[in-house]
């Protein structure tokens, strides 16, 4: 396929995993259903010793991933919520932080251990599994983060504006960090299966840089997450 088209295989592909998932309607099935279209490239890249093509790639994937499970989430929440592991829960916890600023979101003794769960468990899940178990556990978090995004749109006063800023620059962060390091540390594994050659020494500008992202999570988060509420508070209408 020529490379110019490549993105927009991408993101109609990911697009068709949610149709696919809503048709099946197997919920644990989504992340991986989510997966597939972008994955592919991904590894034609890695074959390539193109890193930064592959890691591109799998940004414009997690774009569409928010951008497919927000809008589903917005117009169809019922039959979002049935598809969405944990969407139901996270969307009741983050309406109660932004309602009365309880909650894990702005207490970085509650979000700290979290975070760092769900970053150790993706890294010790990718080298192993070539990202291939890694990536859908990247899905899995963004759709029930996008769930509690569309869900707050159709609660809002202000949609658009609401949604919006629901995607936090903190978390916006977080996922390219995440489509970094599970791109990096598929490699390993992958070069040994598929016989191209891969370093994974020769990445450590790109581990740095996740790992930076991952730090500026947290500071951003803690840093911002009380005053960031009140804004999305208002565009809610609440």
């Amino acid at each position: 396929m020529n490379p110019a088209f490549v993105p927009a295989a991408i993101v109609a592909g990911t697009a068709l995993s949610y149709l696919a998932a809503i048709l099946i309607g197997i919920p644990a099935l989504v992340p991986v259903l989510n997966v597939v279209p972008g994955f592919p490239f991904m590894v034609a890249s890695l074959r390539r010793g193109q890193v930064g093509q592959a890691i591109w790639r799998m940004l414009v994937w997690a774009a569409a991933v928010g951008v497919c499970a927000t809008a589903i989430s917005y117009f169809w929440t019922a039959e979002a919520g049935r598809i969405f592991l944990r969407g139901e829960a996270y969307r009741r916890e983050m309406f109660e932080f932004v309602q009365t600023g309880r909650g894990a979101e702005g207490d970085i003794h509650a979000f700290l251990p979290q975070h760092l769960l769900h970053a150790g468990a993706f890294c010790v899940l990718a080298v192993p599994s070539g990202s291939t178990l890694a990536m859908p556990l990247g899905a899995f978090l963004m759709n029930y983060m996008a769930y509690y995004v569309g869900a707050l749109g159709s609660a809002s006063t202000h949609p658009w504006r609401a949604m919006a800023l629901a995607w936090v620059p903190w978390a916006v962060i977080r996922i390219a960090s995440f489509v970094t390091l599970g791109v990096v540390l598929s490699g390993p594994l992958l070069a040994r299966v598929l016989r191209f050659e891969y370093r994974l020494r020769d990445q450590r500008r790109w581990i740095w840089l996740a790992l930076a992202g991952l730090a500026a999570d947290v500071v951003l988060k803690w840093a911002l997450a009380p005053s960031w509420r009140e804004m999305i508070r208002a565009a809610a209408g609440w």
